[in-house]
């Protein structure tokens, strides 16, 4: 087996002593070597592999506070490993690395359950940023359970139900419902859209934004919760009977 494992102290200051742990997945031996040490100088403890069939046997086995998934892994794609870990209910923030910048490739990144995508050849530094703050998102909606009427979403396992019936949502709807369970009652700007889900920019259509929201309605309100949008405003999470 290929996966290694190394132990370092804790980012998160005196008196912590778990080391923030990264899964790194990457099949060129070159950059995942450098990944390793960037991260390690960083007091971060590393696992790394350089197949998509490992991964996903070291992703089952612990619960990592993010992990550093290459596109390009020759038999098991990322896209492949980020859908498997998805649906075997691993929810370990996901950063994808790809040489391609191509937009139907973000899509699909994003839409396999990643929550953030780096092109190569990038700098280390803007690695390290994402990972803490995908660490602390992570971090942030761990044991945290959300409801309404009888909608329910459980933060730390990234599931909704309405009533005992589990609905199926995708990483981006999983982040709009999150933070518009947070914000009941309150209308919520697109643009607070736009910086809340990974991959989403200003480029990023109103046609598009409607399209997420329509498909996450159809999805919750039979929990008995309405979600309207308000025009020239933004969207409104309320219970059905208001």
């Amino acid at each position: 087996m290929s996966g290694r494992r190394i132990q370092a102290p804790s980012v998160a200051g005196p008196g912590k002593h778990q080391a923030v742990h990264i899964l790194v997945v990457e099949d060129s031996v070159k950059l995942a070597h450098l990944l390793r040490r960037g991260l390690e100088e960083e007091h971060f403890a590393v696992d790394l592999t350089h197949s998509g069939e490992e991964a996903l046997w070291l992703a089952g086995e612990t619960d990592y506070d993010a992990i550093v998934l290459d596109i390009g892994l020759g038999a098991m794609d990322g896209f492949t490993v980020c859908r498997q870990l998805r649906a075997a209910g691993r929810w370990s923030p996901i950063l994808m690395l790809t040489a391609r910048d191509a937009t139907e490739d973000r899509v699909q990144g994003l839409d396999s359950g990643a929550d953030d995508y780096l092109v190569k050849p990038f700098a280390l530094s803007e690695l390290l940023a994402r990972i803490r703050a995908l660490v602390r998102r992570h971090e942030f909606r761990r044991g945290e359970s959300l409801a309404l009427a009888t909608l329910r979403f459980d933060a730390g396992a990234r599931r909704a139900y309405v009533g005992e019936r589990p609905v199926n949502l995708s990483a981006r709807e999983c982040i709009v419902l999150q933070y518009l369970l947070l914000k009941t009652g309150q209308i919520v700007p697109r643009d607070q859209f736009a910086a809340l889900i990974p991959g989403w920019d200003a480029a990023t259509s109103d046609n598009a934004l409607e399209l997420l929201m329509s498909r996450l309605r159809a999805k919750i309100e039979p929990g008995g919760v309405r979600l309207r949008t308000v025009r020239g405003l933004g969207y409104l999470l309320e219970p059905a009977a208001a």
